[in-house]
Formats: C-alpha cells, sequence, structure tokens
C-alpha cells in the first residue's frame, strides 16, 4: 500500500511527511505574572489630575476646594455644567457671594433653580442657614429635587412640576420635608419642613426643555427657634372646631396672620378658608383622623395654606 503526503501528494513511506517534523514542544510552564499595579496607579494619577484640574475652575475659595471629595467635586462640576447650559454668559444666575450676604439673609428662605427634568442647577448659599447643610453637602445627596426631599411626598411633587412644565408661568406650590444635618436632626427632632413655590421660566424663544428653568423660592414652614432672636405670641394662632371643623373659637392672633376677627371666624367652616388646592389634602386628612386611623402625636399632622381675608 502506498502512502501519499497529504501536503504534496507524493507518495512516502508510511508514517511519514515532507513537512519538517515539529518539536516536541515541553510542558508549557506557567506565564510569568504580570502586575497591572503600575497601570492601575497611572489611570489614578492621571484622574487625579483631570479632578484637580475640574476643582481649580470651581468659583469657591481655596479652603473651600481643600475639602472637597471626588464625589462633592464631581457634583459640583455637574451643578456647574448645567448651569451653564441653561444659563449662557449674561444670563446665568449670580453665585451666592455675587448676589451679597446682606440680600441673602434678607430672604425667607433660599433660591433654587431646576431644569425641565427636575435636575439642580442653582441653590443659594444660604441654604445652609434653612437645613444646616452646605451647597456641597446638599448635592452629596443626589442631583435632583426628589434626592432632597422626603420620599413619600415624590409622586405629588412629580405631578406639580410636570402641570408646571405644560403651563409655562403658572406658580405651583408643594410642601415637603427637606433633608437636613444631623445635628439638625438631633436638635429638632427631624428634618425640616420647607414651602417650595416657583414656576417655570421659558429662558428664550421658542421655549424647549433645554431652555425651560424652575425657578423657586423654598421658605420654611415653621420657624426653628434659632431663626428668630424671640418668639412672639403672634408667631401662631389656635382654633377649636367641632367634628365638621366648625370654629368653636379662636385666638385672637388670627388678626394679625389672617386679617379676620374672632368673632367674624367662630361658626364659619374651616373649609372656607383653604387654599382649593389643599383641600382634598385637607379632607383626607380630617377623614383620618376621625376615623382614628392615625396613630402617635404627629400622626395627625398636615401643613395646609389658608387665605387671608383680603384672599392674599
Amino acid at each position: 500500500m502506498t502512502i501519499f503526503c497529504s501536503h504534496c501528494h507524493r507518495p512516502l513511506q508510511a508514517e511519514m511527511s515532507c513537512l519538517p517534523a515539529r518539536a516536541k514542544q515541553a510542558p508549557s510552564a506557567s506565564r510569568p505574572f504580570r502586575s497591572t499595579k503600575s497601570a492601575s496607579k497611572a489611570r489614578r494619577d492621571q484622574i487625579n489630575v483631570e479632578l484637580q484640574a475640574l476643582r481649580s475652575l470651581l468659583p469657591i475659595s481655596a479652603q473651600e476646594k481643600e475639602r472637597l471629595s471626588y464625589l462633592h467635586t464631581m457634583a459640583l462640576v455637574c451643578l456647574r455644567l448645567r448651569g451653564a447650559q441653561l444659563f449662557p454668559p449674561g444670563l446665568a444666575p449670580p453665585a451666592g457671594p455675587a448676589l451679597g450676604t446682606e440680600l441673602l439673609s434678607l430672604l425667607p428662605g433660599f433660591l433654587l433653580v431646576l431644569s425641565a427634568d427636575s435636575k439642580l442647577v442653582y441653590i443659594s448659599e444660604n441654604v445652609a442657614q434653612v437645613l444646616g447643610l452646605s451647597v456641597v453637602e446638599l448635592l452629596a445627596q443626589g442631583d435632583t429635587v426628589f434626592d432632597i426631599l422626603d420620599g413619600r411626598v415624590g409622586e405629588d411633587v412629580h405631578k406639580k412640576l410636570l402641570l408646571a412644565r405644560e403651563e409655562p408661568g403658572r406658580e405651583v406650590t408643594f410642601v415637603s420635608e427637606m433633608r437636613t444635618s444631623k445635628a439638625f436632626r438631633l436638635q429638632y427632632g427631624g428634618n425640616r419642613v420647607v414651602a417650595v413655590c416657583g414656576r417655570f421660566v421659558a429662558l428664550c424663544w421658542p421655549p424647549s426643555p433645554s431652555t425651560t428653568a424652575f425657578l423657586a423660592l423654598c421658605t420654611p414652614v415653621v420657624q426653628s427657634p434659632t431663626d428668630g432672636e424671640a418668639a412672639s405670641q403672634d408667631d401662631i394662632f389656635q382654633s377649636m372646631h367641632l367634628l365638621d371643623m366648625t370654629f368653636i373659637d379662636v385666638t385672637e392672633s388670627v388678626t394679625y396672620h389672617l386679617g379676620y376677627h374672632r368673632e367674624e371666624l367662630v361658626g364659619q367652616s374651616w373649609y372656607s378658608l383653604l387654599h382649593p388646592e389643599d383641600a382634598d389634602l385637607a379632607a383626607a386628612q380630617h377623614r383620618a383622623v376621625a376615623l382614628g386611623a392615625a396613630a402617635g402625636p404627629a400622626a395627625g399632622t398636615a401643613v395646609l395654606r389658608v387665605l387671608r381675608k383680603d384672599r392674599a
């Protein structure tokens, strides 16, 4: 029997080939371990250089820059980029110090600017006086308004912002707890209730999501003892009601807040004074209390808007 080479098809002897015999391969030795430590260090060094470059461009003091972590640096950079997109040069809202400490101290709360998708764009520096958190610390909570609010009201706030976005210029108000510093929570027993009142404004025409911003003033609903020098008897008014919420008595300080005299309110329904948008919330809370669904000392708490005598 003739055996042909599978390569050149020439007759060969058995078990032979015209191709050079391959050398017997030695048992494969394990490849030497190649450390990536140096490459990882090089990448980290490059990241540090880039972060230092970004940090140097932030409009804050050198002392504040030294305390910034990577997370805080990137949060501030993203905030500035969103602000630059919404407010080109000439339209950008001034930074906190440019507004003036005196001017900010006159405000009853702090300023807040959101993009059309609820991203934080600007927070005035006096937020620390209200929440006990600086702008940097607040941004560490997240980059949307929902990250700094109590999660239980997220759906309601989303509806309010959607309504305001569909009708630019329409004012909306929502009330929610905002996250505060640990020291604030320990001192006052929780976060702070803040009323957010604002509207979407088209920064150029025709309006588009990229050129529309929600401008708002965030005002504490209940002032903490440190907000004023001394509490006044006129700071609050108390009222008593029948089960259907009809006034049977109210303190005289109601005149200071609502413009009504005590005699004018006795016999009236509490619902006649409520803002129309808050009537459903008040009714739900009323039913919960009446049915005994509320539990605990603060379970029956609700924040509602009440109209003054001049309907303001």
